[in-house]
């Protein structure tokens, strides 16, 4: 069978991880401002000069070996938990946007209600099933605390997994504390993944030390964590596509050994966002077709390191939800769930290379996410679906429009839309020539008009109130 999506050889992908563990021991890994990393380094044996860390392939192997390749994350409604690994799919909204995109393409900041907003979309959406962090980042309240609105609002107004907050270590153990709080004290969630954090690396070759003490922290009380890495080829990476994608393998491993060595068996995921600079201008490019080439090869080596996989969404370089937002996000959409990633970041609503965050685009990348599921469908072939009984029965000439069977099956066979045009141009007209951006602001208001504030118990939620307000210092 002749195949156009470029499969790794066994040859190909040992070579990668071949020249990953060359990096690892003759360039190694800094770990920096954060001594506790480093003890745990050098009380395991392994090399450690000044903040770097040298990993041999022994160490490397263990680490892997004790990696589970699939785990669950609960959420506060139990239905709602989520598997991450094997074939399951798992879609989570768009991360670490600044600003958000109006309804007319201006830009303006972010709110807590923004924040809000965004948390009720999530708990209203049929394709997106875990809650996002830093979806928006609010301005309206100080930056150093802003993550404590955030996991409120991911807690009380959403009650699907959401990821946690590794800003600083001290909003780590935030995190910690107030899933403890949601869930009915810290020892209940011992072990028990109820949020994940995105560590992410700086690239080259480096962490900082508030990421490593992210890690140290979620893996020490058994939360799995999201290693969300984003080399930009031709800057912080090499050139070259292949050695952005070792560069990018070493710091992510390097990671994973660090959190296998707090916690032998605390669950991980592997991969990231890599994309391209634009050489022209140095801008990172996340709408090129060069970060949705990486997210094949990459969901490869997760499986061959036999890791759960992350991987992009529906990324854009443009500034509005138009035409070309839609092609770059469905070429990301696309190649990273085909390839097999279990866990996609940034789903829906990123605008201008991770800076802002629209509404429309949300609820239009929703629509492509849905798209998308349903031709991961397979086409069941069988008696029942072949409906030969059906077609001598119509007979030549006739029309299946009126049979039964189309009854019965017309909305659950075909995929539906809730803001793609299928009309004819007179009515398209009539109803004023709307675009789907257009459409999607009407959605929008329908939708949090919709929305319903799911259970909590009543004093799970003042006690969240009152953590929040005791780390603000009221």
């Amino acid at each position: 069978m002749y195949e156009r999506v470029q499969r790794l050889t066994d040859e190909e992908l040992n070579k990668l991880h071949d020249a990953t563990v060359r990096v690892f021991k003759e360039i190694g890994v800094a770990f920096r401002d954060e001594p506790e990393a480093l003890d745990i380094f050098k009380s395991h044996g392994f090399k450690v000069d000044g903040e770097t860390v040298f990993i041999d392939e022994k160490h490397l192997q263990e680490a892997l070996e004790t990696a589970p390749s699939q785990f669950t994350i609960t959420g506060r409604d139990p239905k709602k938990s989520v598997t991450i690994g094997g074939k399951n799919l798992v879609l989570c909204p768009g991360y670490g946007c600044a600003l958000m995109i109006t309804e007319k393409g201006e830009q303006r900041k972010g709110l807590v209600e923004d924040y809000q907003n965004l948390c009720k979309l999530v708990q209203t959406s049929k394709v997106i099933n875990m809650n996002g962090m830093i979806m928006i980042e609010p301005r309206d309240v100080p930056p150093e605390v802003a993550h404590l609105d955030m996991l409120y609002s991911n807690i009380v107004f959403c009650d699907k997994p959401f990821l946690g907050s590794c800003e600083t270590r001290q909003a780590a153990i935030d995190a910690i504390e107030m899933a403890g709080i949601a869930w009915g004290g810290k020892d209940k969630i011992k072990d028990k993944p109820v949020t994940m954090p995105i560590i992410s690396s700086l690239s080259p070759l480096q962490y900082t030390g508030h990421m490593a003490g992210a890690i140290i922290e979620y893996a020490r009380h058994g939360q799995p964590l999201l290693f969300g890495l984003l080399v930009m080829a031709g800057s912080t990476g090499p050139v070259t596509l292949t050695g952005t994608l070792v560069q990018q393998n070493a710091e992510m491993l390097a990671g994973v050994v660090l959190a296998q060595l707090v916690k032998p068996g605390v669950p991980v995921v592997y991969g990231g966002t890599s994309a391209i600079s634009d050489l022209r201008t140095g801008a990172l490019s996340v709408g090129a077709p060069e970060m949705a080439i990486l997210q094949n090869p990459q969901a490869q080596m997760a499986r061959f390191y036999g890791l759960p996989c992350r991987g992009s969404g529906g990324l854009t370089d443009t500034h509005f939800p138009d035409i070309q937002a839609g092609i770059e996000s469905t070429l990301g959409l696309m190649s990273t769930i085909l390839s097999g990633s279990n866990f996609i970041l940034h789903a829906v609503g990123i605008m201008e290379s991770y800076l802002s965050m629209s509404y429309e685009k949300f609820l239009i990348d929703e629509e492509i996410c849905g798209m998308v599921i349903r031709m991961l469908r397979p086409m069941e072939v069988s008696d029942e679906t072949i409906q030969f009984d059906v077609m001598k029965e119509v007979g030549i000439g006739g029309e299946f429009l009126t049979h039964p069977t189309t009854l019965e099956r017309c909305r659950t066979e075909f995929f539906i839309p809730e803001l793609a045009t299928r009309d004819e141009y007179d009515i398209w007209k009539e109803t004023g020539r709307k675009t789907m951006d257009q459409k999607a602001t009407e959605r929008l208001t329908q939708r949090l008009a919709d929305y319903e504030k799911p259970d909590i118990d009543p004093s799970i939620e003042r006690d969240l109130a009152q953590y929040v307000a005791k780390r603000k210092g009221r």
